[in-house]
């Protein structure tokens, strides 16, 4: 889906609290619902979103869905915004 979906999953404060809650490892939804005080539909499509922006993996265990960062993606978007920076040998 590229960068344009990638940013507009991070747009949202609710998103980024779901990365921060997952970079301590891979929760089920439960467990990150548990940490806010919206729906369990709102957090499911949180995590859709972040599933389809390719920030978050998703793996069945059993009756659980356990949901886990994908590092790749982020690290892809550091790389983009440090060259966007630039550095002092492009001024």
């Amino acid at each position: 889906m590229g960068i344009q979906a990638t940013l507009r999953a991070l747009a949202d404060p609710t998103r980024r609290e779901i990365l921060n809650l997952l970079k301590h490892g891979k929760k089920s939804a439960g467990e990150i619902t548990q940490a806010f005080s919206i729906t369990a539909a709102a957090i499911s499509r949180h995590l859709s979103v972040l599933k389809e922006a390719d920030l978050i993996r998703d793996q069945r265990e059993g009756k659980y869905i356990f949901y886990e960062l994908n590092t790749s993606v982020l690290e892809e978007i550091m790389i983009w915004f440090s060259e966007l920076k630039g550095g002092k040998e492009d001024e």
